[in-house]
């Protein structure tokens, strides 16, 4: 009795999961919001308390030149942090797996500094970098580069030894073994830490200018506290939270189209 053949996953079934999971969130989102207008007008909240989605989004209509300037600081920071962050923990994460003794002199000091908050280390960045945005790339690239060089360190260590052993058998340099063999099957962990770098991305830069900054939506949510105008406030979290999942959404998109074997 022979066995049945396993099914096999088509891109059509892909995409189509896909569609039904952007509809479920709109759904979601759509319920989201038309019960939060409810809750503030059917209890008549004052705007300190929480603002109704129609006043937010006035502000954010009326407010759209400082948020525009605003957000556009803030994204130049989020993705100049992520995209250096990014190379250096890949290229890291390279180097500790070709040199085992540098891993085990290195790795128990990148697992300490990663294990404080990169918030910690903000007074002292804004005093060396100063205040401007490269304390925040800094700050951004600190916060991915962990990330992401955990990720790429784990997807390299699952590489089958057997299959490293073979291509040692047939002369293969540690270098090709890395770039023919350990990176394409690391792919996969890497871009999963580069996925989850996004939204942490504009979480650290936001946070960053809120502590010292020149401009971005941190220093302009920070600004609104000081006048009491929680509704700008409010304004300013929902522009935040369009670009970060526009961010998220295309960096996922990047990893479904070039990552297709996960």
């Amino acid at each position: 009795m022979s066995d049945a053949a396993a099914p096999v996953p088509t891109p059509g079934a892909g995409r189509a999961a896909d569609r039904r999971a952007l509809k479920l969130g709109a759904i979601g989102m759509i319920g989201l919001i038309a019960l939060w207008e409810a809750v503030t007008r059917g209890f008549d909240l004052p705007p300190y308390v929480l603002p109704s989605v129609s006043k937010i989004l006035e502000s954010v209509f009326d407010q759209r030149q400082v948020l525009l300037v605003a957000a556009r600081y803030t994204l130049i920071e989020a993705v100049g942090g992520f995209a250096i962050g990014s190379a250096i923990g890949i290229v890291l994460a390279a180097l500790l797996s070709l040199t085992p003794t540098l891993r085990r002199a290195v790795l128990p000091i990148v697992t300490a500094l990663n294990s404080v908050p990169v918030v910690a280390y903000a007074p002292l960045i804004l005093l060396w970098a100063g205040i401007g945005p490269q304390s925040k790339i800094v700050m951004v690239s600190l916060a991915v580069g962990f990330t992401v060089f955990l990720h790429s360190l784990a997807g390299m260590d699952r590489v089958d030894r057997r299959t490293v052993d073979l291509m040692r058998s047939f002369g293969a340099h540690p270098a090709a073994i890395m770039w023919r063999l350990r990176l394409p099957a690391a792919l996969p962990m890497i871009a999963t830490g580069m996925r989850v770098s996004t939204v942490r991305s504009m979480i650290v830069a936001i946070v960053g200018e809120m502590l010292g900054a020149q401009g971005g939506l941190g220093w302009t949510i920070f600004q609104a506290v000081l006048q009491i105008d929680f509704v700008q406030v409010w304004a300013a979290i929902f522009v935040a939270s369009v670009i970060s999942l526009a961010f998220f959404g295309i960096v996922n998109a990047v990893e479904k189209r070039y990552v297709f074997w996960k």
